[in-house]
């Protein structure tokens, strides 16, 4: 069920608030181009300056949406677990398909701690869990012998590998077995990362190049390693371009580009500097996505 190209969603803004009429259009847009699954207010979401009432809004437009077409993954981890506990709920009453729990982030726990933590989510309710680790924003990373710990959990399915490191994927498989779903949450690594054994990523580039990342995936889960070393080669510069500043700004960006999305953000984040909308711009025409300047 999960797998292939799935969008880590930006949230769009107009005039400080939710955009709710542009959050539908941009789900729309994704499945059109043939993504695989969306993933409303996580990281690339600004999850962590929306209230609850708009977080869990965003998640009920993308799932009303989708309507069944598409997994939707809701964004529902905190470093509170009451919190987390509270977003995996009504993720759950509102339809999602899953919750994508990060690690806890600014607390530091100990492997015993994280297991707790998922533990305690996990005996909340019965949606499905997708562990999300990405050590370069919560600080912990979940190594594979703990991730193998709350893979057991009943809840859990799978996990969301922002590591960029390779052997998480063998070490995951060895510790598991092939029903443990391994997605990448590192979009220039995403082809080894398939290659040695994952089965989709939760992009951020799909913002930008849902059709290209859709197809990228695809070529991976077909065995077609040509079609997505090339597809990959074409990609490869976005990937880096849209972090060269504080993501999603520079996703939102090359989106106002394209005439799909307002640059806005909230604060703490800021527009891109001028090298990093050009660079932006740059990759865009390398991808075919603009003309060359």
């Amino acid at each position: 069920m999960f797998k292939g190209s799935i969008t880590a969603l930006v949230t769009p803004f107009k005039n400080g608030a939710v955009d709710e009429d542009m959050v539908a259009a941009l789900a729309e847009r994704q499945i059109a181009a043939g993504t695989h699954g969306l993933v409303p207010c996580g990281t690339t979401g600004e999850s962590a300056t929306l209230t609850f009432a708009e977080h869990m809004r965003v998640v009920e437009i993308v799932v009303e949406t989708a309507a069944g077409r598409v997994p939707v993954i809701a964004g529902t981890g905190s470093n509170s677990t009451a919190v987390a506990i509270a977003n995996q709920k009504r993720a759950m009453e509102l339809g999602a398909d899953a919750g994508l729990v990060v690690a806890p982030y600014y607390n530091k726990p100990n492997a015993e701690g994280l297991y707790q933590h998922f533990s305690a989510i996990n005996a909340s309710c019965d949606l499905p869990i997708i562990v999300y680790n990405v050590p370069g924003r919560t600080v912990v990373d979940i190594d594979a012998q703990t991730v193998a710990r709350i893979a057991g959990l009943s809840n859990v399915v799978g996990i969301k590998d922002a590591t960029g490191d390779m052997a998480r994927v063998s070490e995951h498989r060895r510790l598991i077995g092939d029903r443990f779903v391994q997605l990448s949450g590192d979009d220039p690594s995403a082809l080894g990362y398939n290659a040695t054994g994952g089965v989709g990523a939760i992009s951020v580039t799909s913002n930008v190049a849902p059709e290209l990342c859709a197809r990228f995936q695809e070529a991976t889960l077909q065995g077609d390693w040509e079609l997505a070393r090339q597809l990959n080669d074409q990609l490869l510069p976005l990937h880096h371009a849209l972090f060269t500043s504080s993501s999603p700004g520079p996703a939102k960006y090359a989106m106002s580009l394209l005439g799909v999305c307002s640059r806005e953000l909230r604060l703490p984040l800021t527009e891109p500097a001028a090298a990093s909308q050009a660079a932006v711009r740059e990759a865009m025409a390398i991808a075919g996505l603009l003309e060359p300047a």
